[in-house]
């Protein structure tokens, strides 16, 4: 029998992130600070808001684009974010999750051959997303000394004639990195300067600790070459209803609502009118998971210093990335060790990229609780191997 399996989807290895999910699964007691996911439950008055869609009987298909109450609400919440318009008619798309709007982006954009360029260490889907459109993932490194900002030099350097896009994903899995002004504002220059996509993910816009979180496209000249990519996974604790959105130019999500009404047809019913729910009526929820989050932080990043794993400190998202280095092992070795031994749950760093060496991912979406105990255990780890 032929070989069936494309080269394009068999060159792509799995997630480095599943094999530590899937060993955790069959132990006991295990503390997981692998999983990106909200531990809360989604807000009360936005679970109700689902429940009484489905009550209703709101369940059969949208519009492609969405409902138009879906539409204008987020219009109206990024205005009142970021100060930015966007057609609701247009140049809004709902859809499942960031992980279809970030297939429909690329997919949208790329001829085969067509360069990426993306910054690492990054959320382990983007290599993989633009080598399934027919994309070149090209990787550009990041650094601890630069508190994994990338910067405009390094993307430079990496622009070649087959360059389209840059994918940037701030604030940042899996480092908790944030960009300053600053620095994206000569990236923006950058992508004028050599006329390419601009794909801002940035599902965990909300999720910021006394910095400013940047919209790309709200930087000069960059709403016409931008496509932004948003949901409510992270920010409401929505994981399980798959909703998220695009905005971009009319032209280009055109392209990507065309893809969408071929391959899905409209994102779920129930989870648009909860989407509406969370963004018109969910702040205070917001702000006191953000809040929690914050002191779930500081917890784990003093933590991780205090035992010699150093850990620059994140300003954003829900991640902490610290240096495994002291433990004389190799990232691999690390998690593997301290998951069967203390039956904690880490990501080694290169699960995120070659620039991962040397770190380990941990997650505080999680009890302050459970990471309390994870580190008393993470204690005993790093007295026992010296």
């Amino acid at each position: 029998m032929r070989k069936f399996i494309s080269q394009r989807v068999s060159s792509v290895p799995p997630s480095g992130i599943r094999k530590f999910f899937d060993i955790a699964a069959t132990m006991q007691d295990v503390i997981s600070l692998g999983i990106g996911e909200p531990d809360f439950t989604t807000p009360q008055r936005v679970l109700e808001a689902g429940i009484a869609s489905l009550q209703r009987g709101e369940t059969h298909y949208t519009s492609n684009s969405g409902t138009v109450e879906m539409r204008h609400a987020l219009s109206s919440y990024l205005k009142h974010l970021y100060g930015i318009d966007y057609d609701s008619e247009h140049e809004l798309l709902a859809t499942v999750g960031v992980s279809e709007a970030l297939y429909l982006a690329l997919t949208a954009i790329l001829d085969p051959g067509d360069e990426v360029i993306i910054p690492e260490p990054c959320y382990v889907a983007y290599p993989a997303e633009v080598s399934f459109a027919g994309g070149v993932p090209v990787m550009v490194p990041t650094y601890m000394k630069d508190n994994f900002q990338v910067t405009a030099a390094t993307i430079e350097a990496a622009i070649t004639p087959r360059t389209k896009a840059l994918l940037i994903g701030y604030p940042n899995n899996p480092t908790g990195a944030v960009m300053s002004r600053d620095n994206l504002l000569e990236i923006a220059q950058l992508a004028e300067k050599h006329d390419l996509i601009v794909l801002s993910d940035e599902i965990y816009d909300r999720l910021i600790y006394g910095v400013e979180h940047v919209h790309f496209p709200t930087l000069p000249g960059m709403r016409e070459r931008t496509i932004a990519l948003g949901g409510f996974s992270k920010s409401h604790a929505m994981t399980g209803w798959r909703i998220g959105y695009a905005a971009a130019p009319a032209e280009l999500l055109a392209a990507m609502r065309k893809i969408h009404q071929y391959t899905i047809m409209s994102a779920p019913t129930m989870a648009q009118v909860a989407a509406v729910e969370a963004m018109q009526h969910a702040e205070d929820d917001v702000s006191a998971m953000l809040q929690e989050y914050d002191r779930r932080r500081k917890l784990i990043v003093a933590g991780f210093n205090e035992l010699g794993l150093t850990c620059f400190e994140p300003k954003g998202a829900f991640y902490a990335f610290p240096n495994i280095e002291a433990t004389g092992m190799s990232e691999d070795q690390f998690a593997d060790a301290l998951l069967a031994e203390e039956h904690i749950a880490m990501v080694p760093g290169t699960a995120f990229g070659a620039s991962g060496k040397g770190f380990a991912r941990a997650s505080y979406a999680t009890a302050y609780e459970k990471i309390e105990e994870a580190l008393e255990r993470l204690r005993r780890f790093m007295q026992r191997h010296g």
